[in-house]
């Protein structure tokens, strides 16, 4: 990061208006820390919310494609195949946008259906039993989506909050330091001065 250096004229207005701007400065540096710490505190606990959900949709998938498995080997893939033909879905899914600390994310509503009978004879159970974990391993999957799409908006926002605290903290607030402390100086050489100028004047007259 290329260091900023603030050009302004070296008198008393400016010094008092960029000590206005410094304070401004680490008031919205603090702000932007505390929100930093928030997001990530967030993505900790989003993090184990979205490995949670990670690890029940993958077992509810396990537990599916066991049935599947089971299904196909008792029914064979012909017959499979003609009664999954016009099944009805067993799962409504609904994404509506969510706001949280200013981020926006899709928030996802699965809703289980009811299973509708198959009407057709040689239906093993173990077809029915698919079909209810798998539109069970949906609805967990539905569930993941959000808290993964939750997790990545999240961290990004927290990325941009971390890289606006350092330009701050190391750019920003320390040119407007070096700024002040040089117009401070300036201002006491030329304060010098005239007091130095003054004193040679007051000198000059009396010797007159």
């Amino acid at each position: 990061m290329s260091k900023l250096r603030l050009r302004t004229t070296p008198t008393k207005s400016s010094l008092l208006r960029l000590k206005r701007q410094l304070r401004f400065l680490h008031n919205g540096h603090a702000l932007l820390e505390r929100k930093r710490e928030l997001l990530t505190r967030l993505v900790y606990e989003r993090l184990g919310e979205f490995k949670q959900r990670r690890a029940a949709a993958q077992e509810s998938l396990k537990q599916a494609y066991y049935w599947l498995s089971l299904a196909q080997l008792r029914m064979g893939g012909r017959s499979m195949h003609q009664a999954s033909l016009g099944i009805s879905p067993a799962v409504e899914i609904s994404i509506l946008p969510r706001r949280a600390l200013g981020i926006q994310y899709p928030a996802v509503q699965a809703q289980l259906l009811p299973l509708q009978p198959v009407g057709l004879l040689g239906i093993d159970p173990s077809f029915d039993e698919a079909r209810k974990c798998f539109a069970e391993a949906t609805q967990k999957l539905a569930i993941l989506a959000e808290a993964e799409m939750a997790l990545c908006r999240l961290i990004s926002e927290q990325r941009k909050a971390q890289k606006r605290v350092n330009a701050l903290k190391y750019n920003i607030i320390p040119a407007y330091d070096q700024a002040i402390r040089r117009i401070k100086d300036l201002l006491e050489e030329e304060e010098r001065a005239t007091l130095f100028a003054i004193k040679r004047l007051n000198e000059h007259g009396k010797s007159l």
